[in-house]
């Protein structure tokens, strides 16, 4: 599995860590309310290979990782969202200046809520593909209906968060969008809790069973990930 490099980008000199060739289309993908850990970096390595594609993964905590539940809370609660919508915005206009011809947006959690952020209000973005998290409750001025660039939506039948990811919300955010005349999937998957793609590798299985989560059926996982892998190359190399 390939090594992600440190980079930094945008006027802002923003962190971040990325790999791929330069060249192919382009995925940002967005961490948890845990901050970059190899485990994220290990899912950017895997849907490098597997697209391929070019995978950047901004750092929007700036190098800090939460030890435990208690301090990733505070990490996410401390977040400037606005900001780190702008700061996504710099992320598209770096990967599309340095080769990559098209851009999407991914992450799970906190990350599934921001994409939902970006699509609506960064620009240049072809697609987004969030898990397991909306802005419903976190970013109230977000307003999935207007928008407008496909989305494919991810959450597990057994996901306990209330308002945010679990599967009613889901439907209704999704329900929303579609009224409104928007381009959305949503998947709902059995027998599967909260984070669940971090299963994609032992180590974040691993990691699922110790901070108790609960670990989701492998062809879930699979299933999941083939989704978002095909659903990613049908709008980032569509003619």
């Amino acid at each position: 599995m390939e090594k992600l490099r440190p980079v930094v980008f945008g006027p802002d000199r923003l962190p971040g860590f990325e790999t791929g060739d330069p060249n192919q289309p382009a995925v940002i993908l967005l961490q948890e309310w845990w901050g970059v850990t190899p485990i994220v970096k290990q899912q950017a390595a895997l849907l490098s290979e597997r697209g391929p594609f070019r995978v950047l993964v901004p750092d929007l905590y700036k190098g800090v990782v939460g030890v435990d539940m208690e301090e990733a809370g505070h990490l996410m609660t401390g977040l400037d969202f606005r900001r780190a919508v702008r700061e996504l915005q710099q992320a598209v206009d770096y990967l599309r200046a340095t080769g990559s011809p098209r851009v999407a947006i991914s992450g799970g959690c906190m990350g599934g809520a921001l994409s939902f952020a970006a699509a609506q209000y960064v620009n240049g973005l072809a697609a987004a593909a969030p898990f397991y998290g909306t802005p419903a409750r976190e970013m109230p001025w977000i307003e999935v209906d207007k928008i407008r660039i496909p989305v494919q939506y991810h959450t597990g039948m057994l996901d306990p968060i209330l308002g945010f990811s679990d599967p009613r919300n889901a439907v209704e955010v999704t329900d929303k969008m579609r009224a409104a005349g928007g381009d959305v999937e949503l998947h709902l998957y059995d027998n599967t809790p909260h984070s669940f793609l971090n299963a994609l590798t032992p180590e974040g299985a691993e990691f699922l069973r110790r901070w108790r989560y609960g670990v989701p059926p492998p062809e879930q996982v699979t299933l999941a990930f083939d989704r978002l892998v095909h659903f990613l190359n049908r709008h980032l190399r569509a003619p």
